[in-house]
């Protein structure tokens, strides 16, 4: 018989955490490739941001990023990262108990935003005729 749901669901939350600080040691490794690299550090970088690109408080939209994007992004990223690699990887993330901070990402993430929130305040804003 199977363990029930909710161990696994904490389990795989647990190491879905361990994965996000692995990805985050594999986008800074020298050995991982350019593109796994790239998209080990944007998957990292959205996952710890304390900002989503679809705020929470948006009813069901504001989940789907933490429910289904983020975690298909994680998937993808392991997969381009050669395997022994990521079992090194997740050694080391193992090994450390903080979440890394990046406050690069953080200022990425704002900067996105705000270019954003600019962009649809031009195209809100009636243009002067003269």
């Amino acid at each position: 018989m199977s363990k029930p749901l909710w161990p696994r669901l904490k389990a795989w939350a647990r190491d879905l955490k361990r994965d996000v600080v692995a990805l985050w040691i594999a986008a800074r490794d020298l050995r991982t490739p350019l593109f796994a690299k790239l998209l080990a550090a944007s998957v990292a970088a959205y996952a710890l941001s304390p900002i989503d690109l679809i705020p929470d408080f948006i009813p069901v939209l504001g989940y789907l990023d933490d429910l289904l994007i983020v975690p298909l992004g994680i998937f993808l990223a392991i997969r381009l990262v050669p395997p022994a690699l990521m079992a090194e990887f997740r050694v080391a993330a193992e090994a450390r108990s903080g979440r890394p901070v990046s406050r690069v990402a953080a200022v990425v993430v704002v900067a996105l935003w705000l270019v954003g929130l600019a962009a649809v305040a031009l195209w809100a804003w009636p243009a002067k005729t003269s």
